[in-house]
């Protein structure tokens, strides 16, 4: 039953950055970098910041990968590398997810954090639930660097989601 969980919100996160970088597609160069106030200011650096954590986490959640040092590191300052990697990320969540057991998801699991450098250890399912909504959170921040470019709105609702093709296996 948790697997499923799981399952949807790797889909879900992969819908998602589909549709917004669909969406940031349609942006100048100029726009892509202009400081829009977003907490990592401009689409290029909200665009990597997202990819850098899920790189740093899924590093951390499986032992294997790239794993950038700095929260706001510049991995690709263009949109169409971004872009591959992001899909490229996407497709290893969703496999690790698909490839986890139940018993994996109730485990635990440690880690060096970036910011203190000390160990953690934590539950799966309680640390996969952060990744997730983590994405989402620096999402709806893309979502406003969109708005205040003055383009259209991109629905990224859940709901929305699972009302979809790809979404109904889940809901």
């Amino acid at each position: 039953m948790m697997k499923q969980h799981f399952m949807m919100f790797a889909a879900y996160n992969q819908w998602a950055n589909q549709r917004l970088y669909d969406a940031a597609a349609h942006l100048s160069d100029e726009e892509f970098n202009r400081d829009t106030g977003a907490f990592f200011g401009s689409m290029m650096r909200t665009l990597n910041h997202i990819l850098t954590a899920d790189r740093i986490w899924m590093k951390r959640f499986t032992g294997e990968g790239q794993a950038p040092s700095s929260l706001d590191a510049i991995l690709y300052k263009a949109l169409p590398p971004l872009h591959s990697a992001r899909e490229a990320e996407d497709k290893r969540i969703i496999d690790w997810v698909g490839g986890m057991s139940e018993k994996a998801l109730a485990g635990r699991f440690s880690y060096m954090t970036l910011s203190d450098m000390r160990t953690v250890s934590q539950r799966v399912a309680p640390a996969l639930s952060h990744f997730f909504n983590h994405q989402t959170h620096h999402r709806g921040q893309a979502h406003m660097v969109l708005t205040v470019l003055g383009r259209p709105a991109v629905p990224l609702d859940l709901a929305l989601f699972q009302r979809s093709e790809e979404g109904r296996a889940y809901a």
